[in-house]
């Protein structure tokens, strides 16, 4: 749920809220997931530091939801951003923007070089323009 309050200095209050709940297929592929592929995934939170002073991020479903997270606020931020631009012009600041801001938590959030992510993402617009 997004729920949004303007404040009296003209900026506007924010709160995002979701819940997280899927069945048992989807737990046990998600399970599969942070086992493999995911294994390596991190969250935002230091659980501690090591001896050496490196930190020591959460993993696993907490990680997945803390990065899920960061993402739609990141999203939400790039949404706004680009409103001041031209209409023609909004979708492509909106990718680079947020994929921009994805980059300054690369531990957590970089997946994709730029350009796979712009050609993905545009090619993904074309595709609900049309309808499938």
């Amino acid at each position: 749920m997004l729920e949004a309050i303007p404040l009296k200095e003209g900026g506007t209050f924010i709160h995002l809220s979701y819940s997280y709940a899927y069945g048992f297929t989807a737990k046990l592929v998600m399970q599969a997931y942070l086992k493999t592929l995911g294994s390596d995934k991190v969250g935002f939170t230091v659980i501690k530091k090591l001896p050496d002073g490196k930190p020591l991020h959460v993993r696993g479903i907490r990680g997945a939801l803390e990065r899920n997270t960061v993402c739609y606020f990141l999203a939400i931020n790039a949404y706004l951003g680009a409103l001041s631009a031209p209409p023609q012009q909004q979708l492509e600041k909106r990718l680079r923007d947020w994929f921009a801001s994805t980059e300054g938590y690369p531990l957590q959030l970089h997946k994709l070089e730029q350009n796979e992510y712009l050609d993905m993402k545009r090619k993904e617009y074309k595709r609900q323009q049309v309808g499938g």
